[in-house]
């Protein structure tokens, strides 16, 4: 049995293990994507100590670091987690199971759909959540990139390095990225920005997109002739592993979490994205700290010293 078991292989998570082994606790780390969602940015140009670096080689620094300290990252996605006689059993879906007395959950979000037709029928035919991934791919192309935030904007101008022309479609008013995202978009001639506009539908020939259908005519129509459409809509909380526990969620579905990342579960803590305190800034630097907190939390319950609740979450 092991004293923590940290699930999800993103900042938080790699964060909260390199803490656990300076607490020397027996620990391992299971996730799928060794860095988490970070990996698929292209520029990270706010994490200190680097002017900049690409989402997937700070993601690879941050595991370097982690297994250097003894720890084993396993990468394999979790089942279900059980909770019996204060021990949490986790069981992969390679039938695997794994116990510890505590539990640090760091599995982010989740991609938002669209829900509209075509959507998943020409996902890897023209349809994309990933813009690092993808780009290449649409050399000389005319794409859209679908949201209004860091990602989308970040992503549409990764995607002008290859594409002919990148549209933004976002349904607010206003995009709502850093405004040193805003001023190297504006910036790019081959980016181009409609809003107040939604996508009703992703059409092709059967092979490949070709066209969208929009609720708000642009430039006197409703159809939008293009050969990709990158989705960048933000993310739900990845909760699913952790409502059959009980765990305590807000309004809006995340998790909720006091100043020291516990749950209402004893000895289950929570840190990054799909938490409350992931809700106020949404970032790679908020991620570690929330994971260093966790784990220091984790520390104190497995000797005894657990730190008090706050209102709420008694």
């Amino acid at each position: 049995m092991y004293d923590l078991v940290i699930i999800g292989a993103g900042p938080a998570g790699l964060t909260a293990s390199i803490y656990a082994s300076r607490y020397h606790l027996a620990h391992l780390v299971i996730g799928i994507q060794p860095g988490g969602t970070i990996a698929h940015a292209t520029r990270v140009e706010n994490f200190p100590g680097f002017k900049v670096i690409s989402g997937k080689e700070l993601g690879a620094k941050m595991v370097e670091q982690v297994k250097s300290l003894g720890t084993e990252v396993l990468l394999k996605a979790a089942g279900r987690i059980e909770n019996k006689n204060s021990v949490f059993t986790l069981l992969t879906e390679d039938s695997q199971n794994y116990e510890s007395q505590a539990l640090i959950v760091a599995t982010g979000t989740e991609r938002r759909e669209l829900n509209i037709p075509g959507e998943h029928e020409y996902l890897g035919k023209g349809v994309s959540c990933c813009t690092a991934c993808d780009a290449a791919f649409f050399k000389e192309k005319t794409v859209v990139v679908i949201g209004g935030s860091d990602a989308a904007v970040s992503g549409a101008i990764h995607l002008s390095q290859f594409a002919q022309k990148v549209y933004i479609i976002y349904r607010g008013e206003a995009l709502r990225a850093e405004p040193a995202w805003l001023e190297a978009a504006e910036k790019e001639s081959k980016i181009e920005v409609i809003l107040k506009t939604n996508l009703k539908e992703i059409k092709g020939n059967g092979s490949k997109v070709t066209r969208v259908i929009l609720d708000s005519p642009y430039k006197g129509s409703d159809l939008l002739s293009l050969d990709g459409v990158f989705i960048e809509c933000g993310g739900v909380p990845g909760t699913s592993l952790l409502i059959p526990l009980g765990t305590e969620l807000d309004k809006d579905g995340f998790i909720r979490v006091n100043e020291f990342m516990e749950t209402n579960v004893p000895g289950l803590f929570a840190a990054g994205d799909f938490t409350t305190a992931g809700k106020v800034l949404q970032q790679v630097i908020t991620a570690c700290a929330q994971g260093a907190t966790a784990a220091a939390s984790a520390y104190k319950f497995l000797k005894g010293q657990k730190a008090p609740k706050i209102l709420g979450l008694d």
